[in-house]
């Protein structure tokens, strides 16, 4: 069970050669990579999201018994240590597989979209649902360059577009019978969006609060920081990458999904302590 009287972080796991990030580091290791996601516990991460294929602009599809191999195996040992663990994946197939190995929420980088079964899948589990927007539900969830036009909303412009996405894939859940309380968005840095959509969805992200579920956003370590730093590597974002999580759970986000867990969640904690009443009286 996880809490969303306080912003929560999500650790992530990928069990993939190519990830922007981290990629290779896991790959192949399930023993190693289940010690990292130990550690991401301990240092108070609420769930681990476990990925085993790149989205990453660029990167190459892969097979299904592929991201299931890479995986399952990961998923089974950290479930039965009670760790919460979401699957990170668009393919009916390994929703399937991870779930019956014991993850307990589906992080689809493509709202239910890209595989015809997929919302079936989660209908029929009733598990928890990341619904995260991106451009396209093909191979390449960017999309390619997408123009999105910003309306005005309160004292700023906001990605519209997203959220009608967001709200519409919401209702198609719905009807397929997935519970509301069981829905979770996520705007989707980055997936088909220019810096300056980006920037709009951070300013305004206190606007998905109207879809009536709880946001999940993730922008640890992308090329939204670097372009905002002077081109800093990926290896180097640490500091933008807690400056978006602390902007976003001032607007409300209830969970940020990061790589830096140790630090997020430190941030996090003096967010938290600053705002508690019997401190602040003190």
């Amino acid at each position: 069970i996880v809490r969303f009287d306080t912003p929560q972080v999500m650790g992530i796991l990928n069990m993939t050669p190519d990830s922007f990030s981290d990629g290779g580091r896991h790959v192949d290791a399930p023993e190693r990579a289940a010690d990292a996601a130990f550690a991401m516990q301990l240092a108070g991460a609420s769930i681990i999201d476990v990925g085993g294929e790149s989205t990453r602009p660029g990167a190459a599809p892969v097979l299904e018994g592929d991201e299931i191999e890479r995986t399952v195996p990961v998923i089974q040992r950290l479930a039965r240590s009670g760790i919460v663990v979401s699957i990170d994946t668009r393919k009916a197939s390994v929703m399937e597989a991870a779930l019956a190995a014991g993850a307990g929420i589906v992080n689809d980088v493509t709202g239910l979209t890209h595989d015809p079964r997929a919302l079936e899948v989660v209908a029929a589990a009733g598990c928890p649902v990341i619904l995260m927007h991106t451009p396209s539900a093909g191979e390449d969830p960017h999309g390619g360059a997408v123009r999105y036009k910003a309306g005005a909303v309160v004292d700023g412009a906001a990605d519209l577009a997203v959220f009608d996405w967001l709200e519409a894939r919401i209702a198609v859940c719905l009807a397929a019978g997935v519970q509301r309380e069981r829905i979770i968005v996520d705007p989707g840095i980055g997936f088909g969006k220019a810096l300056q959509d980006d920037t709009r969805i951070v300013n305004n992200l206190a606007l998905y609060h109207g879809l009536g579920v709880p946001i999940l956003f993730g922008a640890s370590r992308k090329r939204m920081v670097g372009a905002l730093t002077d081109g800093a590597p990926v290896a180097e974002r640490l500091g933008g990458s807690v400056a978006l999580a602390l902007k976003v759970i001032e607007q409300g986000a209830q969970i940020v999904r990061v790589h830096d867990v140790v630090e997020s969640v430190q941030a996090a904690r003096v967010w938290r302590g600053l705002r508690d009443a019997a401190l602040v009286a003190g």
